[in-house]
């Protein structure tokens, strides 16, 4: 039985354009990593008191949240009270994510002598004063803060709690190791030269509301546990790279061209290695190629 050689030339055509698009990743990312500072992977941050909450566990247990507060920490994005209750009410309220450092417990004595526990918990400075002064968002960040508590150290929190009237914190508020967050450098690649070129993001005035692109996420290998991920942000209005500024959390992509033209926000639901990570935009087809190196598990 003769073989159908028109297939057969098909698929080892593929095979071969596979390679090369696996090889061009390569070279993007070496290439990306060698052009990056050398960052330290964590730096020490003193937090700032702020205020305090009182609650329990399911046991029982009286638990104290110190919500604290640093310029250190990243803001989350600026919403208004109206945007914010528009999130809520969406399919997917887990897209607005506020960044935050939560730290070990640590064992006081509260005013009746007796033994408790206290957390700490640390925020942007400016989004802190957000929260003091708008219910909605105290009520909406003190749920989220709780929840980062409940999944870190595998408890269960009652959602009946209260702020204490005459003191910022309970205890000792300790310093805390935040890792160090770079924003990979966006390259931009014509398929006519294989030369890379540094760019800086362009600020210009907001012009129309922004969009979410296409994107597609590839992990490889595509089973268990991947070494690596490969976003693919389809971007036809972006002319230049200098008009990208893409930031990159431990489980976030955050995208935004301008002049107001994107917006992307994704959670990732694995830990990337941001230092590690690297991004090339194709002005040809328009596409911004991130590489993210993933933890182990």
């Amino acid at each position: 039985m003769e073989s159908d050689k028109s297939l057969l030339s098909a698929e080892l055509n593929a095979d071969v354009e596979e390679a090369l698009y696996e090889q061009m990743l390569m070279k993007a990312k070496q290439e990306i990593q060698s052009r990056l500072p050398n960052l330290p992977e964590t730096t020490q941050i003193r937090p700032q008191p702020g205020f305090c909450i009182k609650t329990r566990t399911s046991k029982n247990a009286k638990i104290f949240i110190n919500i604290c507060k640093s310029n250190q920490i990243p803001a989350p994005p600026d919403l208004t009270e109206q945007e914010l209750v528009r999130i809520l009410e969406s399919d997917d309220p887990s897209g607005y994510r506020v960044p935050m450092s939560l730290g070990e417990p640590h064992v006081e004595v509260d005013n009746s002598g007796s033994g408790c526990t206290a957390y700490d918990i640390v925020i942007n400075s400016a989004f802190f004063e957000k929260i003091t002064s708008n219910e909605l968002f105290r009520e909406f960040f003190i749920t989220v803060a709780m929840e980062g508590l409940e999944n870190k150290y595998e408890m269960e929190l009652s959602r009946e709690w209260r702020m204490l009237k005459n003191r910022k914190f309970m205890g000792s508020i300790f310093d805390q190791n935040i890792r160090t967050k770079s924003k990979p450098m966006i390259q931009e690649m014509d398929t006519s030269s294989s030369q890379f070129t540094p760019s800086k993001p362009l600020i210009s005035e907001v012009e129309s509301s922004p969009v979410k692109p296409d994107y597609t996420i590839v992990a490889e290998p595509p089973e268990g546990h991947p070494h690596f991920l490969v976003a693919e942000i389809s971007l036809p209005k972006v002319s230049s790279s200098r008009s990208l500024v893409l930031d990159l959390g431990e489980d976030r992509i955050l995208l935004v061209g301008r002049p107001d033209l994107y917006h992307l926000d994704i959670f990732i639901p694995y830990n990337i290695i941001q230092e590690q990570s690297g991004a090339q935009f194709n002005k040809d087809t328009k596409v911004l190629t991130i590489t993210m190196p993933v933890r182990p598990a």
